[in-house]
């Protein structure tokens, strides 16, 4: 059974579907002796014959009703290999254009450098916004997808959680509640806190956190930049809510630490969204697939 050809088996299952050895060779544009061969020397190899021929009738043995089901099988398998190859083929090279969240800039261009490295022909246009631009954008068709927090409401899309986004209040370690193992929540409502701009994400998710525990700390300052916060707080101006992916650095260098309170960090998840209905190309298809499979290991072995 081992010698068992394709062309043998395409031979035999084009039979099997016609029940006529004439029909099957007009469709495999072979002659009729040479169809008539390639069936004799695979039954040989099964041992057992595989049709009945009595004059121009011809039927499927027993053995050939169950040969014929493995042999579809087998074929089907190469036609599903075979349309794998040429997607992946398509994939190698083309445009995809990306959205991302200015938090997701902390790890997504170390991912493509992976998914670049797997597709030198494909070239990959990064745009960074707020939400609102890129739920805009998503819209006007101008991306292919957008890396994401919360999936917007306000438009129709697909999205797909691909890894866990923890966020919590960092801190100066030189700040006086730096140097508790376990803060009080009530705590918080004396310390000044530096924000993220109206709509954020990240905001959204303080403000919750807030609410949750009835606490509203003084707020002296509003910015739209990762990196801005960052400087303040390690400046002690005060605290802030942030993603723990933007701060992996701060954290390894000992300039910012994360207080230790109930309920976080609080865990939220990356999205990869696309307006519903967007066909993606195989470069973009590609690229989905990408991050859907090393995202999560790389944010935990890289930015845990």
């Amino acid at each position: 059974m081992l010698n068992v050809t394709v062309r043998q088996l395409q031979v035999f299952a084009t039979v099997a579907r016609h029940l006529n050895f004439a029909r099957a060779s007009e469709e495999l544009h072979l002659t009729a002796p040479a169809v008539s061969m390639q069936v004799r020397e695979l039954e040989n190899q099964v041992g057992l014959p595989l049709f009945d021929r009595r004059g121009r009738k011809v039927s499927l043995t027993m053995p050939g009703e169950y040969f014929l089901v493995h042999a579809r099988r087998v074929l089907g398998s190469l036609r599903d290999a075979e349309d794998l190859i040429a997607r992946l083929r398509q994939a190698q090279t083309g445009n995809v254009a990306i959205g991302m969240l200015s938090t997701a800039k902390y790890f997504l261009p170390r991912l493509l450098t992976g998914f670049l490295a797997d597709h030198p022909g494909v070239e990959v246009k990064l745009i960074e916004g707020n939400r609102q631009a890129l739920v805009e954008s998503l819209q006007r068709n101008e991306l292919d997808m957008a890396v994401m927090g919360r999936p917007p409401k306000e438009l129709d899309t697909m999205a797909e959680p691909f890894a866990e986004h923890p966020l919590a209040i960092v801190a100066s370690t030189r700040h006086a509640l730096a140097k508790l193992a376990r803060v009080p929540v009530d705590a918080l409502a004396r310390e000044p806190f530096i924000i993220r701009e109206q709509g954020s994400g990240t905001r959204i998710a303080m403000e919750q956190y807030f609410r949750e525990h009835r606490i509203s700390p003084p707020r002296i300052m509003e910015m739209a930049s990762n990196e801005t916060i960052k400087q303040a707080v390690i400046a002690n101006m005060g605290l802030s809510f942030l993603s723990l992916h933007t701060v992996s650095l701060e954290f390894s260098s000992g300039l910012l630490t994360v207080l230790q309170l109930p309920g976080l960090p609080m865990t939220r998840h990356w999205h990869l969204v696309r307006a519903r209905g967007k066909t993606l190309s195989p470069p973009a298809s590609a690229f989905r697939n990408f991050l859907l499979e090393n995202a999560e290991r790389f944010l935990v072995e890289h930015l845990a």
